[in-house]
This record gives structure tokens, C-alpha cells and sequence, in this order.
């Protein structure tokens, strides 16, 4: 009978205990997940990786390329094909990708961009990687997006050579096209026409260009609070990057592409005089040789440096803007440290897979190579 009762007493006991623990248990597991959920930071083309608190360099004047998938793909299908289209410019050969090459960073890699009939261009070709963290767009931010960059090319005599109302022919020649875009803007109010039209050629094309960006840079890692992302000679670099200057300008997302400045600033650069930059759009003398701050995002990857593309060395090019910028000499050691960290803004290239473009009919108009 003893035996009995101790037993019942026990198991009211064990119940007891158990009704106490189990909210508790509960609230502190809930509390584990929601800060594992926090802890979770994007890395690479949509990977995941566990990372801890809030890193001790959140408040770096760099912050790393955030990673979205929020975007129309019904658009960007479109725009990527738009943006390898060769019937879009007069000689039916160049495409927004000959001058923005997504194979060499964004660029082509030359002093100057070859356009129609092998004309050069006037300026070196910036990138189109990370281009919509760009506070404007082209050197002198004569373009206020990415859409109305876009339009500025295809009717440009040394690029691409066409008109609008030419390219949009074409399109609206090709019934796969005609389908296409009814599909993206046919229900949208502004769009009602069922005509296609230049506005949406050079939108769809801009929803593109705006995925192409690259996180997962070893410098972004860093900032994230992955302490051996990057060396100890590369943290050396970017402590000299701050500390001579050069954050000024370049900081930011794209580590660069938020402001205007003089090139010459401290000191006249006698290089090249005839570029005025700013002053083409404002018509301000203060403008004159004012240009858009580039990014400096895959910096490696984009040789020639500058407007005037007067540099192929990386190395160059950083003592160039300390002298003429900052008005400091750099020794070797420091320059090398720099460029080991500029290395380091390289992210993860866009994966891009070659569109197969509809044919022409036979009312597409013909392409002109005069």
C-alpha cells in the first residue's frame, strides 16, 4: 500500500514538473529559431549561410551588394533578349552586350567602344554590372536611370546608328516580340495600345541590367562579419583606403557611383583637357571636367581606368587618383596594399544563359551597314 501511494505521489510530482518546464522550453526554443532566422545572411546566387549577431562592421562606410530576387521575370526574359539584340542597331551586328560585355566584367575592355562602321567612341565604356547603384548614368550623368540610359545607344550615329522608330519596327515585325510584350505590359493601363513601343523596349532592357549585380565578394563576406574573408595585408589596404581619402567618394554599395567630382581636383590633369564632363549637361564652368565617381566593384576585371582610358595598370591607376585627388604619394608597399584590397570588391559574375532570338519575317526591315 506504502508502495502504491509513493508511486502516485511520484508521478503527480513528475506531472507538475513537466507543465512548468514545457513553456518554458518552448519560449526558449522559439526564441532559438527566430534568432537562427536573423543570423541567416544571403551568400553567392541564393546560397545560404549561418553568420552571428549584427557585425562589428555594419557601420562601415562600404556596405555589401544585398541579394534580391524580387524582380518581373516575365520583363527580364525580355530585356535580356533585347539586350543581345543585334537587330535593334542599323548594321544589325552590335548589341548592348558588344559594349557591356557580360564575359569581361560588365565592359569591353577597350580604350574606347567600336560602333557603327568602326567608329570609336569619344569616352571609355563603364560597366553595367552593379550599374543601378549609380546615382545617374554615363560619365556626366546626362541620363537620370537605367531606362533612359538605355534609349541613348541605339540612336546614337556612333553606336548602335538606328532610331527608335526603325528598332521598334523591327520588333513589332517579329511576332514572337509582339507576343512577348503583350504578355508583360499588354494589362498594364499605360500600355494599353497593344503597340510596342520605345518606352517599354528601354524598360525591359533596364529590368535586366538592374540583376545584374554581384554579391558574395570576399570584401562583402567581411563586412558581414566573416573575419578571415579576407588577409591581413588586404585589411591593411582598406584601413590605407580610408584613412588617405579615398572612402570620400568611393563608398557606398558600389564602392563608388554616388556623387560628382572634379578630375584634377588637387592638381590640373593635363592628360586630357578636352573631355569636360559635367559641363556638356549643365553648362556650368564649376562642371567643366566634373565626372561621375565610377564603382569600383570587379575594378580588376574592367581595365582601361579612367574616362580617357589613359591607364591599363591597376597599380597606376591608384597612385594616379592619390596625386591628383588627394595630393599624397603612395610608396609601393601602400599602393600594393590598396590594389590587394580593391581585389577583394570582385563578387560573383551574373550567370547568364545565351537567348535564342526569334527569326526575322519578311517584313522586318533589312539591316544597313552604310
Amino acid at each position: 500500500m506504502k508502495i502504491i501511494k509513493y508511486t502516485l505521489i511520484t508521478c503527480m510530482l513528475a506531472l507538475v514538473t513537466i507543465n512548468i518546464l514545457m513553456p518554458a522550453s518552448t519560449m526558449a526554443e522559439s526564441e532559438t529559431h527566430t534568432n537562427l532566422k536573423k543570423s541567416q545572411v544571403g551568400y553567392g546566387r541564393g546560397g545560404r549561410v549561418q553568420a552571428g549577431s549584427t557585425s562589428a562592421h555594419a557601420e562601415e562606410p562600404i556596405q555589401p551588394i544585398p541579394i534580391t530576387f524580387d524582380y518581373d521575370r516575365a520583363k527580364v526574359e525580355l530585356g535580356k533578349k533585347l539586350f543581345f539584340e543585334p537587330r535593334l542597331s542599323k548594321s544589325g551586328w552590335i548589341t548592348c552586350n558588344s559594349c557591356h560585355n557580360l564575359s569581361t566584367g560588365g565592359a569591353d575592355n577597350l580604350p574606347t567602344s567600336i560602333g557603327h562602321k568602326w567608329f570609336f567612341g569619344p569616352i571609355n565604356s563603364p560597366t553595367v554590372l552593379n550599374a543601378k547603384f549609380n546615382l545617374a548614368q554615363f560619365w556626366d550623368g546626362r541620363a537620370k536611370d537605367l531606362q533612359e540610359q538605355a534609349g541613348g545607344p541605339i540612336a546614337n550615329p556612333i553606336e548602335m546608328s538606328s532610331k527608335h522608330e526603325i528598332a521598334v519596327s523591327v520588333l513589332q515585325s517579329i511576332p514572337e516580340y509582339v507576343q512577348w510584350f503583350e504578355e508583360v505590359y499588354g494589362a498594364k493601363e499605360m500600355y494599353g495600345s497593344g503597340k510596342i513601343d520605345i518606352l517599354q523596349v528601354t524598360d525591359a532592357i533596364a529590368a535586366f541590367e538592374e540583376t545584374l549585380t554581384t554579391p558574395g565578394a570576399s570584401f562583402d563576406l567581411w563586412l558581414k562579419g566573416y573575419d578571415n574573408a579576407i588577409s591581413a595585408s588586404e585589411k591593411e589596404g582598406y584601413e590605407l583606403f580610408k584613412e588617405k581619402g579615398c572612402i570620400t567618394c568611393h563608398n557606398g554599395i558600389g564602392v563608388g557611383g554616388n556623387s560628382y567630382q572634379k578630375f584634377g581636383l588637387v592638381k590640373p590633369y593635363e592628360k586630357d583637357t578636352q573631355t569636360l564632363g559635367r559641363y556638356n549637361v549643365t553648362k556650368k564652368e564649376e562642371d567643366k571636367y566634373v565626372f561621375k565617381v565610377p564603382l569600383l566593384r570587379n575594378i580588376t576585371l574592367t581595365a582601361p581606368y579612367f574616362h580617357d582610358a589613359s591607364t591599363w595598370n591597376l597599380s597606376e591607376a591608384v597612385t594616379i587618383m592619390a596625386e591628383y585627388q588627394l595630393g599624397v604619394s603612395l610608396s609601393d608597399e601602400e599602393t600594393t596594399k590598396v590594389v590587394a584590397f580593391l581585389k577583394t570588391l570582385t563578387g560573383d559574375q551574373p550567370q547568364i544563359t545565351f537567348p535564342t532570338l526569334p527569326p526575322s519575317t519578311e517584313t522586318t526591315p533589312q539591316p544597313n551597314r552604310d
